[in-house]
């Protein structure tokens, strides 16, 4: 039987790769964006298989709703990807208590409150699989994406709960954490970003990188669309899917230097506990 998807931000970038990929396998795509017009030309080339709904994730009264519309027009939801969202630069000293609340707003308060409005309907099938698009930025930052990281962090640690809490139901999570894919991400007026003092080099240095690396990016979304579908299927799906050469490179670089760290100092740090009598 074929599968129900509910996609956010479906017009580009993943969450179109992954609407594609999942049309092309037979199943029926919901996807959810801001500007649902965008995806008159998916739901065109593939009557009675793409739904558009207009849904902004932050609007959290409008995400219930959204479930509910979906659920009682196709009876489930079997596969809910939280893919919307943008990316953003500036020094942790420079970047504003709203832009930081907006961030929060739209990659985890947003999914939560997603997660939160379909997990009954999993339950009660006991099966379902819920995506979340991290990044590689979830798992390591460095200077200028200490906002988009932070909310990526807080996404990573609230699906390893969650995955723990679900899988006596059968439901899958799984985290996706891209390297540099050719998306919009980058583009002009996607890009959030922080007033610049001028201060921090390192940040001047990846503003740099992000405003000049928009349609350079190595990374195919089609081919990690194909990898994210296959790894849904897999018997053992993985928690965390790093994807792209740099992506993959990055993630085992980081933990590499984690594991390298924390045994310079594991003999103090082991010796915490009170002197035994």
């Amino acid at each position: 039987m074929s599968k129900v998807w509910l996609v956010t931000g479906a017009t580009s970038g993943f969450g179109r790769a992954i609407a594609e990929a999942a049309v092309a396998a037979g199943d029926v795509v919901v996807g959810a964006a801001r500007r649902p017009e965008a995806l008159d030309g998916l739901v065109a080339a593939h009557p009675g298989r793409v739904e558009a709904l207009g849904l902004d994730v932050t609007d959290l009264a409008a995400v219930d709703a959204a479930v509910r519309d979906v659920v009682a027009r196709h009876g489930r939801i079997d596969v809910l990807v939280n893919n919307a969202g943008r990316t953003h630069v500036g020094a942790v000293e420079e970047t504003t208590d709203a832009e930081l609340r907006d961030l929060f707003d739209l990659h985890v308060f947003g999914p939560v409150a997603l997660v939160r409005a379909v997990l009954p309907h999993m339950r009660e099938r006991r099966s379902g699989a819920i995506v979340q698009m991290s990044s590689m930025g979830g798992q390591m930052s460095f200077a200028g994406f200490g906002a988009y990281s932070g909310t990526k962090f807080a996404l990573e640690g609230i699906s390893e709960a969650l995955a723990d809490e679900v899988a006596e139901f059968g439901i899958k999570v799984l985290i996706v954490e891209p390297g540099a894919f050719r998306t919009s991400l980058f583009g002009a007026g996607r890009a959030g970003a922080s007033p610049d003092s001028g201060v921090y080099a390192k940040v001047s240095e990846t503003r740099g990188a992000v405003s000049g690396g928009d349609g350079t990016q190595p990374g195919d979304p089609a081919k990690a669309a194909a990898v994210i579908l296959a790894a849904l299927e897999a018997e053992r799906t993985p928690l965390r899917l790093p994807l792209g050469d740099d992506g993959v490179s990055a993630v085992l670089g980081h933990l590499d230097q984690v594991r390298t760290e924390i045994t310079e100092w594991e003999k103090r740090t082991r010796a915490t506990g009170f002197d035994t009598p």
